[in-house]
């Protein structure tokens, strides 16, 4: 058999291609352009929310809920200290939970030991098993007799450095509203400036929590328990079923279910908790493989739970399937990965396919600056990036 010519394979490579490549390509492009413009026009809608709801009617949290400050607190009574004549009868028992599993178990002890010779009410617990990681530790945590005597409970993670005033400033919303079930801060990064992939998640998370979360918690008094700095009512936690570690996304599993029983949630951004950054590569892929994998695992799990649901409204249903659950969690990634790392890079091998100046520059643009609008400080790196992004490709 004669060898085939280069002639012969690019005249091979043209049939396929137009025949097979191009129009299933061709597909892709439309497919990613629908993505995008379902991502465009809900960024727009959470940013419009927030920037006049929020900013220009200022309606804060104080102004939708009753909020007064504990009785012990304005006498001056120190939360930690009471007085003997009180017995700290003005505050409501809460229980701050600090769910551990990296740290080193010797000095955690020993901080414990520190913090009960000063006569802190404190506790060290360790479990003989790692069954259900984060979830199962926090579901054992709830089992202990001083647990189930609390009215609230306030969780962080280690590395989370919370001020001394933060149950002073969330309680008063639990104690005065009995609607509410969960109250969540926003998170403050030290080391934002390590590098260019720790600045990059801090305008991210920014925008998770002064667009997303702002906008959930004014439209539906709703949005995604971020699983740290935030203050639970235990009852809500028990009426829900707990924690459960059926997806590595416990959190938010246990604040769907929670919405989904009537209960209402609040964001307070003014009140700030510092935390880290992952700071390397591989901390990072790490935690978003979890989140995202996570999520679009508790929709499938729950999304039928949700659609049948007789105990919210219809409203507040299109909200968790559509923006919170489909939009946010599912069509996001799989459009970075399909636009990104499949359609752009092809298509420049493929002529035949073409990508709408539109869908390929303006819209990733949109959507970009309306991330990182309101950090107005990252705007330039941001753009350079973008423009960076359009040139490789």
């Amino acid at each position: 058999m004669a060898p085939l010519g280069a002639d012969t394979v690019a005249t091979a490579w043209a049939a396929l291609r137009a025949r097979a490549v191009a129009p299933a390509l061709r597909a892709a492009v439309w497919a990613s352009l629908a993505m995008s413009s379902m991502l465009l026009v809900e960024a727009a809608c959470m940013n419009l929310i927030s920037l006049v709801a929020v900013r220009l009617l200022r309606r804060r949290p104080e102004r939708r809920y009753k909020w007064e400050p504990m009785a012990g607190a304005a006498a001056g009574c120190d939360v930690e200290d009471p007085p003997a004549s009180t017995d700290g009868r003005e505050f409501p028992r809460v229980l701050v939970q600090i769910p551990m599993y990296n740290e080193k178990e010797e000095l955690v002890e020993l901080e414990c030991q520190d913090w009960a010779s000063k006569k802190i009410d404190i506790k060290y617990e360790v479990r003989n098993n790692r069954k259900g990681y984060k979830a199962g530790a926090l579901k054992k945590g709830m089992e202990h007799v001083y647990a189930q005597q609390c009215d609230f409970i306030a969780i962080f993670d280690a590395d989370f450095q919370p001020e001394s005033d933060f149950l002073l400033k969330t309680i008063p919303f639990l104690v005065h509203n009995p609607e509410i079930a969960l109250v969540q801060a926003r998170w403050e990064f030290v080391n934002y400036d390590v590098c260019l992939m720790t600045r990059i998640q801090k305008m991210s998370l920014d925008y998770h929590f002064k667009v997303e979360q702002e906008s959930g918690s004014f439209m539906h008094a709703f949005f995604g328990f971020n699983g740290t700095a935030g203050v639970w009512r235990v009852s809500a936690i028990n009426q829900s079923g707990g924690w459960k570690d059926r997806t590595t996304v416990e959190d938010m599993d246990l604040a769907v279910r929670a919405g989904l029983k009537g209960w209402e949630f609040l964001y307070v951004g003014d009140k700030r908790v510092k935390s880290e950054l992952p700071s390397t590569f591989k901390a990072y892929r790490h935690q978003q493989h979890r989140w995202t994998c996570g999520a679009a695992n508790l929709f499938r799990k729950m999304g039928w739970e949700i659609a049948t649901n007789k105990g919210v409204s219809i409203w507040k249903k299109y909200h968790l399937l559509y923006s919170f659950f489909f939009v946010r969690r599912v069509i996001a990634p799989i459009l970075t990965f399909l636009l990104y790392c499949v359609v752009i890079p092809l298509s420049a091998m493929v002529p035949e396919v073409t990508i709408p100046v539109w869908g390929l520059v303006y819209i990733p643009t949109a959507i970009t600056i309306m991330n990182a609008i309101r950090n107005p400080r990252w705007m330039n790196l941001v753009l350079a990036l973008r423009v960076l992004r359009i040139l490789l490709y």
